[in-house]
């Protein structure tokens, strides 16, 4: 029997060419769409799933105001955790982020990326230890431990247990080399205790939160406790101590201070990558949104090739309904038919499989390129889930097909009675108008993200960053109890600025303690007629804004031949003003940290933090103004000539490697294209969605041209009828094509709703966006006719040059 089947099939194969390429063909599409969509969603989920303590570790996350939400901590807390904190088994403070530094052993020196953390850090992260244990690998600020591949790359085959390792001018002792088993939230190459200094320092500052902090829970449901108790001790001793010490009432101090106090949130290690509120580790946030979009619009491909598949074995159904009728009047059974029908959908989905895991393999590097990830075809959760896209894929095109065949009645197919019920016809129909609507959905959809992305990309910024380099700055290691650091660490810069200065092809050189690359720049509060208002500090050298070309739309800039510039005085932008309710605030005096600073200009409002973030309020004063902020430099802005771009930046690079840092690499990117990186994840998502819907388009035409092809093929005989009565071969097209119109028209209306409520929930993301118009609409069902009738008139002309006696020549 089952040999009997396989001939059956490659029978029709061999008759049915161009059938069952497309059947494959759209199969494998549709599944290669969807294993691309599973590839991505695994590794996104897999972030931490080997870590035995991602249900009881928590992110402490400070909420300072409305919409600023902090990765970061006081140091207070710690001599209560000891004590008060029953709930809490362990706690660790640490730099969320990597500092990439060089880390030297003898003569062999790399670039490596560094946490520094207190000794728990392990029970946070238990990484097998090759070497070493977990427990004293942190024991003291003299020790280090390392991942095996850095351990690799500075020691070789030897054992790095008891290696002295130079970092900073201070010599660590290897402790521990650990391995990373899986995708993690922190995956230092190095980790190092030194953070217990800084922390003493800080030790009785409630104001101060300039450290992540990890929370161990004995019970992941004490969390609320714990909330409960971090919240009443910021009240008491920085709400309360500091309303005391200024001779204020709480309400007094708070209305003066930006309203209620600061709100803890604990965010268990499992929601880090793709639920938090706020990008916390150094590994990054992952999309979920994006994610979940992609997941969604691959699988409403595979349905939709599920359907394609279905109309196109409907249509060829009618070539086998004699086939049918003759396998009954020997003998066959319904459910031996059924079977065969699942055969050799068994076969094809197997095929299709098979094809598809082949365009995924040649496509992955692209894929990869696309998602900037490293995702291969591996692991047995991948293997199963191919499994059940075969099995639901089988279920779904197969049984619908065999059942509908093995309905044939035997009679009637033999007498050359082809007819089927309506509720055949109705359902064939209705995939298809369901085919219509998807398509729909993807060109219009498309359409309106282009739109959006566009706008994003060509929209004023409120700045110009062409030929201006970012660079890299690593400031000496400097006291931070030494009052006279932050005056030297602005000496050193200042001399840097002339030397740069000096390079052939430098027009100008500035700096400011903020980023074009990360957005960083510290947050504080300002008051103005008894109202407080939560800014960015901007802090800035001479001639940073001109060189950027950022506006003014009152006053004036920094002058450098101003000497109260760098003392007592500092700049707003217009959101700033705005809080404060001024319509005039040049000449104003407001109250900064303690520090009294008349405004001298407005700055117009120029986004530093991406595309779906609002302009906060940003404060503008001179680096010296506020002194401590040159610890806050880590970058030098340089403008250079573009006819001599890249002698200037050679010559800037020997500069920086002889005179600046000789141990680290000279990094620089473009302020534009730095900024534009912002943009990038919209640009990929309008990407995507333009390619899934050409895979779209080409689908659904697929299931056109399958229904099309059936429905004219079961009208050949009135077809041929008609054209010996005469009828006009326009008049035959217009009616062969009447009824496709038609489903394009009622396919594309049901997309309507949709389509405009998902892409308004997409924008409003976004604080600069679209308002979405009736053009992609009517873009739309322009395109979307167009292809119908290309395809179904193209289809219906063939029929019409059929030979008549044919289909007559038993009449």
């Amino acid at each position: 029997m089952l040999k009997n089947w396989i001939n059956i099939f490659i029978y029709h194969i061999k008759n049915n060419k161009l059938f069952t390429a497309l059947n494959i063909l759209g199969l494998s599409i549709g599944i290669a769409g969807l294993i691309f969509a599973i590839l991505y969603w695994n590794e996104e989920q897999s972030y931490n799933d080997w870590n035995p303590n991602k249900e009881v570790v928590f992110q402490s996350i400070s909420q300072v105001s409305p919409t600023n939400f902090w990765a970061s901590n006081v140091a207070s807390f710690e001599e209560y955790f000891k004590t008060d904190f029953k709930e809490i088994e362990s706690y660790c403070y640490l730099e969320n982020w990597y500092d990439e530094k060089p880390l030297q052993y003898e003569n062999k020196k790399g670039i490596f990326k560094i946490i520094d953390a207190q000794k728990t850090f392990f029970e946070m992260f238990p990484f097998p230890f090759l070497k070493g244990n977990a427990r004293t690998a942190l024991k003291d600020k003299t020790s280090i431990a390392v991942s095996e591949q850095t351990a690799i790359n500075l020691f070789g085959n030897t054992n790095a247990i008891g290696k002295t390792i130079t970092y900073d001018d201070k010599k660590l002792v290897v402790k521990g080399v650990y391995t990373i088993p899986g995708k993690s939230s922190l995956a230092p190459q190095a980790v190092i205790n030194l953070i217990d200094e800084r922390l003493s320092v800080d030790r009785d500052s409630w104001g101060s939160f300039n450290a992540g902090l990890l929370l161990k829970l004995k019970n992941p449901a004490d969390k609320q406790k714990v909330i409960d108790k971090m919240e009443n001790l910021l009240y008491q001793n920085r709400t309360v101590r500091f309303a005391r010490e200024e001779g204020l009432t709480v309400p007094e101090w708070e209305k003066k201070n930006g309203g209620s106090d600061i709100k803890i949130f604990l965010e268990p290690l499992k929601e880090a990558r793709l639920h938090s509120i706020v990008d916390g580790y150094a590994e990054g946030q992952g999309n979920y949104q994006f994610l979940v979009i992609m997941m969604a619009l691959s699988v409403l491909i595979l349905i939709l090739s599920i359907f394609n598949y279905i109309n196109l074995a409907t249509a060829n159904a009618i070539k086998r309904a004699k086939e049918v009728g003759v396998r009954k009047i020997i003998g066959a059974s319904k459910n031996n038919i059924v079977l065969q029908f699942i055969f050799e959908t068994i076969i094809i989905t197997s095929f299709s499989i098979l094809l598809s895991l082949v365009i995924v393999e040649l496509s992955l590097p692209y894929y990869n390129n696309f998602l900037e990830k490293k995702l291969s075809i591996s692991g047995n959760q991948f293997f199963l889930e191919v499994i059940v896209i075969f099995v639901i894929t089988v279920i779904l095109a197969g049984v619908f097909p065999a059942v509908y065949i093995s309905n044939f009645e035997t009679l009637k197919v033999l007498k050359g009675n082809f007819g089927r019920s309506k509720s055949g016809i109705w359902l064939r129909n209705g995939m298809l108008i369901l085919q219509f609507s998807i398509a729909s959905f993807f060109i219009v959809g498309s359409y309106i993200v282009s739109e959006q992305v566009n706008y994003l990309n060509q929209r004023d910024l409120g700045f110009r960053g062409d030929q201006v380099l970012e660079i890299n700055y690593k400031k000496p290691n400097f006291d931070p109890n030494d009052p006279k650091a932050e005056q030297a660490l602005y000496r050193r810069y200042e001399t840097l600025k002339q030397e740069i200065a000096k390079i052939k092809g430098v027009s100008q050189v500035s700096t400011g303690a903020f980023s074009f690359v990360t957005g960083g720049a510290t947050s504080a509060t300002f008051t103005y007629n008894d109202k407080s208002i939560q800014s960015y500090n901007m802090a800035v050298d001479f001639g940073m804004l001109e060189m950027l070309k950022i506006k003014m739309t009152q006053g004036r800039y920094f002058d450098n031949r101003i000497s109260s510039d760098s003392i007592n005085t500092m700049m707003i932008n217009e959101t700033a003003m705005k809080q404060m309710n001024e319509k005039n605030p040049v000449g104003k005096i407001i109250n900064w940290n303690d520090h009294k600073l008349k405004i001298i200009g407005v700055v117009k409002d120029f986004n530093l933090w991406g595309p779906k973030a609002e302009i906060p309020p940003m404060v503008f004063f001179h680096l010296n103004t506020i002194d401590w902020m040159n610890a806050n430099v880590n970058h030098i802005f340089v403008k250079v000539s573009p006819n001599e771009m890249q002698q200037t930046i050679s010559g800037i690079e020997k500069f920086w490697t002889k005179n600046i840092d000789a141990d680290s690499p000279f990094k620089y990117d473009f302020v534009d294209k730095a900024y534009a990186r912002h943009y990038k994840e919209y640009i990929n998502q309008k990407n995507l969605f333009s390619l899934l819907n050409v895979i779209v388009i080409l689908i659904a035409l697929f299931g056109l041209f399958a229904l099309a092809s059936y429905s004219i093929q079961s009208r050949m005989k009135e077809i041929a009828i008609r054209k010996t009565l005469g009828i006009e071969t326009t008049v035959l097209l217009k009616e062969l094509s009447k009824q496709y119109i038609i489903f394009c028209v009622i396919g594309f209306l049901i997309a309507l709703f949709p389509v405009y409520y998902l892409l308004s929930k997409w924008l409003e993301d976004f604080v600069f966006r679209i308002d979405i118009s009736i053009y992609p609409f009517l873009a739309g069902f322009v395109i979307l006719l167009f292809l119908t009738l290309l395809v179904v008139l193209t289809r219906a002309y063939q029929a019409t040059k059929v030979d008549i006696l044919k289909y007559l020549k038993y009449e």
